[in-house]
């Protein structure tokens, strides 16, 4: 297996790299933060002129025809930048669904939009309640003349409230949390019956409860097959996963460079306390779990990328997805915990970088299922 980059993959992680340490620095991402939308338009713009929101798209829909290895790519650096665009909720969850589930004049409409930064998407699936079961849906689709009317509630959708348009799951038929019966539809957020709420997470990024209200769409803003887009959902979620363990990475990266130039900065004693012995073996437990992370990351888009080519096997992309993420989730969390412990009080603060690293780190955690959610179905699959 080979795991060099080829000229374009190290080309493209060079200039994003530059970017973000040129134009990406902390406070300036504070000030982005603390702006009404949350995120950068400039900066979104930036990155369209880079080519990366057209990245996985193809040439036909105004992108470059990448893999899940170039998205591993851009997710790693975004990590480390600790950046806070929706390009996760855009790119790679609503773009995937676009690119896999629409038709071909839905991907002509839609694509060249995102890959251009004119349009900003999210991914409205998850439910109150559902947990991280990608079956249980609730919110319905009921066919009325020539349309859909929708109603039903999403929780946490991320960027719900500045997004252009929304990709959402609705049940066409069957039980809450059966497989079959799972449609995906483009929904205007300013469609009449659309009610947003918009809040600030713990990470500094914004989500959004959404609730639909006798939503009336056409027929045309049915992604896919009706009652057929759970395997599309699946599909898409690995990507994601795959996506949110190369951030994982970066952000692990990061808070370890932070961390180590900390400990040869701060005096006790009258010498720096990263010549105590006992930090040193805590700072490389940090480091081993960082380029697990990072091996266990590869792995996951390498097999996904074989899988999509048809070069690979699709089960053992989902077992190195779900493997991944299990692994990633914990070796977050404790990255994260000991960052903080080894900055002591200042690891707390908000004016501290490394608090904002670790607060990512452990909300990943958590994003489409945690370490035991998928190290179950790990086991389930194997």
């Amino acid at each position: 297996m080979d795991f060099g980059f080829t000229e374009e993959q190290t080309m493209l992680c060079e200039s994003l790299a530059k970017f973000i340490e040129r134009e990406y620095g902390f406070e300036t991402r504070r000030t982005i933060q603390a702006g009404a939308e949350g995120f950068s338009r400039e900066v979104w713009a930036a990155f369209a002129d880079m080519g990366l929101l057209g990245l996985p798209f193809a040439e036909a829909h105004g992108g470059f025809g990448g893999s899940a290895v170039d998205t591993l790519l851009v997710m790693q650096a975004l990590g480390r930048g600790l950046v806070v665009e929706p390009y996760w909720a855009t790119v790679v969850m609503a773009g995937s669904a676009i690119r896999l589930a629409g038709n071909d004049a839905q991907k002509a409409a839609l694509l060249p939009g995102i890959a251009a930064g004119e349009r900003i998407f999210a991914w409205a699936h998850g439910e109150p309640g559902s947990r991280y079961d990608l079956a249980h849906v609730e919110t319905a689709a009921r066919a009325v003349g020539g349309g859909y009317v929708l109603d039903g509630a999403k929780a946490v959708v991320l960027f719900g409230a500045q997004a252009d348009s929304l990709i959402v799951s609705a049940r066409t038929s069957g039980a809450a949390r059966d497989a079959k019966g799972v449609s995906l539809f483009v929904i205007d957020r300013k469609a009449a019956g659309v009610a947003v709420r918009d809040y600030r997470t713990i990470d500094g990024l914004r989500a959004a409860e959404v609730t639909f209200a006798n939503v009336q769409v056409g027929a045309s803003a049915l992604l896919g097959a009706a009652g057929e887009a759970f395997a599309v959902i699946d599909q898409a979620s690995d990507l994601g996963l795959a996506a949110l363990c190369a951030e994982g990475v970066g952000l692990m990266e990061s808070l370890n460079a932070a961390t180590l130039e900390y400990l040869k900065t701060r005096q006790q004693f009258g010498q720096p306390i990263g010549r105590f012995q006992a930090l040193q073996h805590r700072a490389v437990d940090m480091m081993i779990h960082a380029e697990q992370s990072k091996s266990m990351a590869y792995l996951a888009a390498m097999r996904l990328s074989g899988a999509a080519t048809g070069d690979g096997d699709a089960r053992a992309a989902h077992l190195a997805v779900a493997a991944a993420k299990a692994y990633i989730g914990r070796a977050a969390r404790r990255v994260a915990e000991e960052a903080i412990q080894l900055h002591g009080g200042m690891g707390v603060t908000d004016e501290l970088a490394a608090s904002h690293y670790a607060k990512r780190l452990v909300m990943l955690d958590f994003m489409q299922g945690d370490a035991d959610h998928h190290l179950a179905r790990f086991a389930a699959m194997s």
